[in-house]
């Protein structure tokens, strides 16, 4: 049955980070604001102990993760190959209900350098003109430090974040990043405690002539407040904490920060197992009506709406606007079109040290919990002579502590007794060091619509084509030098290491590395080569705004969600100071 909602200023597709940002500042202006999300509602409720405190549910079935059986990507490494679906999660695990991966998320909120957000503008004043691999299609995010900071600043204050400030407006203070972009202000809050891991790794890599700093972090350390009035307790150290909502309320969430503000609007609203399917637009195709979605029911539902913005996962976003036709797709012989291009990923990998007679007391730590360095920054070493650009945060965490993440002794069964006897003899005795690496665009990474496979409801599935960047590679066995270094100064009685392998192809099917998917739908200065404007505003359909990751031009060396808020309240302000004025094209093509 085909049904017709009552019609809104604004339609959010997505209730995650990015979709909750928008629909507070949109209902803060007087519009009238619909979300719709294609989970499952999650409600404060589900958060007390011990509702979230089930390993089995949360770390292997994945309860809060969307399901391969329910929704899925094909993948395939070039061009050449038949793409096959995703079957079960593996290298990422994206976020399904409200929340979004907001809920479940680590927590680490690690802003970009100022290197980071004009990096091409970098690589054209360091590199010789032919260093670099042909390949490459680094781009410059169209902003500057100075404009968006003010923004990072507020998402820090929504969150609580807590951390060590390294730059006060350009003053370099003790104990935090040295490398960081001028903030505004100091972090709300101040660090997590060190866990004895962190104690360990600060104190070997300031020896190394390293500068370590905690990890910036959204659980928080002390009582807060936030400007929506929302106010988020101390962590307590659970050690129930990645791919786990908080049982403490002390994890910066979309529940914890924002929606029970945004639900005493009379002007918001929200739907859930509303999964939006399509855009639908005006017969000359300039602007969009409004979005159609299947509800629980099967029925197919137009929801009319004068603004729509696309706020659902960086992958999922880019599939709707392909599949909604706005934007040219991209053609990676031609180079052509602009939706899809400039796929990225973010590598991990690194090392888990086994110390028999030391106790890290694993149980007691949150998701972020730990001591980063940054000095493999771009720009803050030389590698202009090594043959790639990019770089990464080098960091020992303790992300969580129950018995089934327990890294394991190599040479340890995976089943029975002798896996039983393993967890038993390592649980407690190790620490891991781990790295954070960035992940250049390339011309043959991308993103299309499968020409096979579709979903239950005939629409094509997203078809991802991606490998290893050979820049990456060498970026990657670089650091794995540097980082067998400081295994080497800590001195275990073991370690094992899971540094991809870089001879092989990439591989989508094993163990957790990061849910950080990038592009698809950049942002730029040129609609030939971008498919939104430095307001996330489409180029061809004026009043969808595109937020998310999606909008990266290439993924730097930190996780994405500090960009994506602050991103989310820039291109809010635009829309409420500029758009709403005068609506049309903010940026002139």
């Amino acid at each position: 049955m085909k049904k017709t909602n009552d019609a809104v200023d604004v339609v959010v597709v997505g209730l995650g980070w990015a979709g909750s940002i928008l629909s507070i500042e949109m209902a803060k202006a007087g519009l009238k604001v619909r979300a719709l999300e294609r989970g499952h509602d999650r409600p404060s409720s589900e958060m007390g102990y011990p509702i979230p405190a089930d390993e089995l549910a949360n770390t292997k079935r994945h309860v809060l993760m969307q399901q391969a059986s329910t929704l899925t990507y094909t993948v395939r490494h070039n061009a050449t190959e038949t793409a096959l679906p995703m079957r079960e999660l593996g290298a990422f695990r994206v976020g399904d209900g409200v929340g979004g991966a907001g809920l479940h998320w680590t927590a680490m909120l690690i802003r970009p350098s100022p290197t980071d957000l004009k990096l091409k503008t970098f690589v054209d004043q360091h590199y010789d003109k032919n260093a670099l691999d042909a390949e490459l299609r680094v781009m410059d995010f169209p902003f500057s430090w100075e404009e968006i900071e003010p923004h990072f600043d507020f998402f820090d204050q929504v969150c609580g974040t807590s951390g060590a400030t390294g730059n006060l407006n350009g003053k370099i203070l003790a104990n935090g990043d040295p490398f960081e972009g001028p903030r505004s202000n100091l972090f709300p809050t101040k660090p997590l405690e060190d866990t004895l891991n962190g104690a360990m790794f600060r104190k070997v890599a300031s020896e190394m002539g390293y500068h370590p700093f905690s990890n910036p972090s959204a659980a928080i350390t002390e009582p807060w407040t936030n400007p929506y009035k929302q106010q988020i307790a101390p962590c307590n150290y659970c050690g129930f904490c990645q791919f786990y909502s908080c049982i403490n309320y002390s994890k910066a969430s979309p529940q914890t920060t924002i929606l029970d503000a945004i639900k005493l609007y009379p002007n918001f609203d929200y739907r859930t197992q509303a999964n939006v399917i399509r855009v639908e637009k005006s017969p000359d195709g300039k602007t969009a009506t409004g979005v159609t979605y299947i509800d629980a029911d099967g029925n197919e539902v137009f929801q009319p709406a004068k603004i729509v913005i696309l706020a659902s996962f960086a992958l999922n976003n880019v599939r709707l606007m392909l599949n909604s036709k706005i934007g040219k797709p991209y053609n990676p012989i031609t180079e052509e079109g602009v939706v899809g291009r400039n796929y990225a990923y973010q590598y991990g990998g690194g090392f888990t040290l086994f110390f028999d007679k030391m106790e890290f007391n694993p149980f007691a730590a949150a998701g972020p919990t730990g001591v980063m360095f940054n000095d493999f920054g771009p720009g803050n070493f030389d590698a202009s002579h090594l043959g790639f650009i990019g770089g990464a945060k080098v960091h020992s965490s303790q992300a969580t502590g129950t018995p089934l993440a327990t890294a394991l002794k190599g040479g340890t069964p995976k089943w029975g007794n002798g896996w039983k006897k393993g967890l038993k003899d390592s649980y407690g005795h190790s620490m891991g060091m781990k790295m954070t690496v960035s992940n250049m665009s390339t011309r043959g990474n991308f993103l299309d619509l499968d020409p096979t496979y579709t979903d239950e409801h005939g629409m094509p599935l997203l078809r991802m084509t991606y490998d290893f960047v050979k820049n990456d590679v060498r970026l990657m066995r670089f650091l794995r030098g540097n980082m067998l270094g400081i295994v080497k100064n800590l001195n275990p009685d073991s370690y094992t290491e899971s540094v991809p392998d870089y001879d092989s192809h990439f591989n989508i099917s094993p163990a957790y590395s990061s849910t950080h998917n990038t592009g698809g739908a950049v942002m730029g200065d040129n609609p030939k080569t971008s498919a939104v404007n430095r307001y996330l505003q489409s180029w061809d359909v004026h009043n969808v705004f595109v937020q998310g990751a999606c909008a990266f031009p290439q993924n730097f060396q930190a996780n994405p969600t500090a960009l994506v808020g602050a991103l989310a309240y820039w291109s809010a302000k635009a829309i409420r100071e500029q758009y709403l004025k005068n609506p049309g094209p903010l940026v002139q093509a």
